[in-house]
C-alpha cells in the first residue's frame, strides 16, 4: 500500500534551452552533450544519478534507487558557461547549478532541494543501477510469452510463463499492489513479480502477471476504476487461462501483494470464481482507511518526525479518508486544498497533483472492508506478513486475518520476523530502505510459498 504522497512523481515537462542571441562576431558556446553520472552527496546516503544531455539542448535524469528512468529535465542549460536544470512537480523544487571543465570532462556543482544543497560532481559515463542479485536474466529455462486478452472494453497485457514440459499446469495469477504497477511490480529498481514468476515457474507452475489498468500495454484508466473493475480484470485473466489446453483449469489460484491481497479474496469470494487457492502477501485484513492511518503514523515515526507532526498528519489523513469513504470527492479536494495552502511553498502540491490524489480509485481503496470476502473463503488460503512492515503492519492485520479465516478448513497465517512490506530483510522497515536493500524477496519467503503450494497443488511433470 502506498502513502497518499508517495506516488506523486509525474512525467516532467521539457523546457528547451533558450540560448542568448549570438552576433556574427560571437558564436554561442558549444553545448555539453552525452552521458554523465555521479552521486548527490547526501550525508550517510549518497544517491547515484545519471544525466544525459542531448545535442538539441534537452536532458533527462536517471535515479536508479528511486526507480526514476529517463525523466525529462526542465530549464536545461549545458554549455561552457555553465550547467543547470530543474525538476518540476516534485516537492522541494530540485535544481542543479554547476560548471563544466573541458580539461577534466567533469561537471562540478550543487544539487539543491527544499533549501538544502549537496555537492554533485558528474563525470563521463552512464550511471549503474544498484545490484539486484536475485533478478532473473534470460535465457530462461522455461517458456515466456507476452499475451493479451479483453476485460470488458479494455485490453489487458501481460506475460505468461510455463515450464518447458509436462502439464497441464497448476497456475498462479499474480495481482499487483496499489498504484500504477507494471507486470513485474517494479518498485525502486526491484522487480518482485518477475522474481516470483521465475521461482514458481521453475517449480513447475504456470504464472500469469499483467500490467495494471493504464500501465504499460494495458488499456483503461486506473484513477477512474473501482474494485469491481479490478476484480473483473482478475476474472478476465481466469477466463483467458481456462481457454488454454496446457493450463489445468481446476487448479488456478491467485497471489496478491498488498492491495492485491484485497482484490484476490474479493474475486475468489464470488460464487462462480472457480479459484483454487488464494495467497495474500502482506495483504491487509482491515479496512483501507485503517491501513492508511497506521502506515502514516509508523512511517513518520521511523523517519524521526515529532509527536506533533505525526498527530497532524494522522488527523489530516483520517479526515481525508472519511470524506473519500463517503464518496464526496469534491469535498475531499477542497479539504486537501485548504491543507495545501498552509504548507511551505516548496511542499505545495499543484492542482494536478491534488486531482491525482483524490480519485474514485483511491476512494475505493480507502473504503474497502475485506472482512466479508475473507469470511466467505473455503479454499486453501495463505496469508503472510513481516514484522518490519510499516505499510501493512502485521500487528494490525495478523489477528483479524486469523479471525476472519477461522471457518476456512485450510487457512494458514504466518508472520516472518524482520521482513518489510516487500518481504526484504530490513532494519527499520521504512520505505526509504527498499532501494538500498540488495535482496528483492527474502529466499525463505520464496521457499515457504513454494512448499505451501506443492503440498496442496503438486505440479504435473
Amino acid at each position: 500500500m502506498r502513502t497518499l504522497r508517495s506516488v506523486l512523481l509525474a512525467v516532467l515537462a521539457v523546457v528547451a534551452l533558450v540560448a542568448g542571441c549570438a552576433t556574427k562576431q560571437e558564436a554561442a558556446p558549444p553545448r555539453v552533450t552525452g552521458d554523465f553520472h555521479g552521486k548527490i552527496e547526501i550525508p550517510d546516503h549518497p544517491l547515484a544519478v545519471g544525466v544525459s544531455f542531448a545535442a538539441d539542448g534537452k536532458a533527462t535524469i536517471d535515479i536508479p534507487e528511486q526507480g526514476l528512468q529517463e525523466k525529462p529535465l526542465s530549464a536545461v542549460k549545458a554549455d561552457a558557461d555553465g550547467v543547470s536544470w530543474t525538476m518540476t512537480k516534485i516537492p522541494g523544487n530540485p535544481s542543479y547549478q554547476g560548471k563544466y571543465d573541458k580539461g577534466s570532462d567533469t561537471i562540478t556543482g550543487q544539487f539543491t532541494q527544499s533549501g538544502q544543497s549537496f555537492p554533485l560532481t558528474l563525470t563521463r559515463g552512464k550511471v549503474e543501477g544498484p545490484p539486484r542479485p536475485q533478478e532473473p536474466k534470460p535465457p530462461y529455462p522455461y517458456k515466456s510469452e507476452d499475451v493479451t486478452y479483453r476485460s470488458g472494453d479494455i485490453t489487458i497485457a501481460g506475460t505468461l510463463t510455463e515450464p518447458n514440459s509436462g502439464g497441464p499446469f497448476p497456475t498462479v495469477v499474480l495481482i499487483n499492489g496499489s498504484g500504477a504497477n507494471d507486470r513485474d511490480e517494479e518498485i525502486l529498481g526491484h522487480k518482485p513479480f518477475l522474481l516470483l514468476a521465475d521461482t514458481l515457474t521453475r517449480a513447475g507452475y504456470a504464472v500469469l502477471r499483467t500490467d495494471k489498468r493504464g500501465v504499460g500495454k494495458t488499456g483503461g484508466n486506473l484513477d477512474t476504476s473501482d474494485y469491481k473493475d479490478l476484480a473483473d480484470d482478475i476474472g478476465a485473466g481466469m477466463t483467458f487461462l481456462r481457454g488454454r489446453s496446457e493450463i489445468d483449469a481446476k487448479r488456478i489460484g491467485l497471489l496478491g501483494h498488498s492491495e492485491g491481497g484485497y482484490l484476490g479474496p474479493l474475486y475468489a469470494s464470488r460464487p462462480d470464481s472457480g479459484v483454487a487457492f488464494v495467497i495474500m502477501m502482506a495483504g491487509p485484513a482491515v479496512p483501507g482507511s485503517d491501513v492508511l492511518v497506521l502506515q502514516n503514523r509508523l512511517i513518520l515515526t521511523a523517519q524521526g518526525a515529532s509527536a506533533e507532526e505525526i498527530d497532524k498528519a494522522v488527523a489530516f489523513n483520517s479526515t481525508l479518508a472519511t470524506l473519500m469513504r463517503a464518496g464526496d470527492l469534491e469535498a475531499a479536494k477542497t479539504y486537501v486544498r485548504r491543507h495545501n495552502d498552509e504548507l511551505p511553498a516548496e511542499q505545495k502540491l499543484s492542482e494536478d497533483d491534488i486531482a491525482a490524489l483524490v480519485t474514485p480509485y483511491m476512494a475505493a481503496l480507502l473504503g474497502y472492508d475485506p472482512a466479508p470476502a475473507l469470511q466467505k473463503l473455503r479454499m486453501p488460503v495463505l496469508a503472510f506478513y513481516g514484522t518490519k512492515d510499516l505499510q501493512v503492519a502485521a500487528s494490525q492485520s495478523e489477528g483479524p486475518a486469523r479471525t476472519l479465516l477461522a471457518a476456512d478448513p485450510d487457512a494458514t497465517v504466518h508472520v516472518f520476523d524482520g521482513l518489510n512490506h516487500l518481504m526484504q530483510p530490513a532494519d527499520t522497515g521504512s520505505p526509504k530502505e527498499y532501494a538500498g536493500i540488495d535482496t528483492t524477496i527474502d529466499p525463505q519467503v520464496l521457499t515457504f510459498v513454494t512448499d505451501w503450494l506443492t503440498q496442496r497443488f503438486p505440479p504435473t511433470r
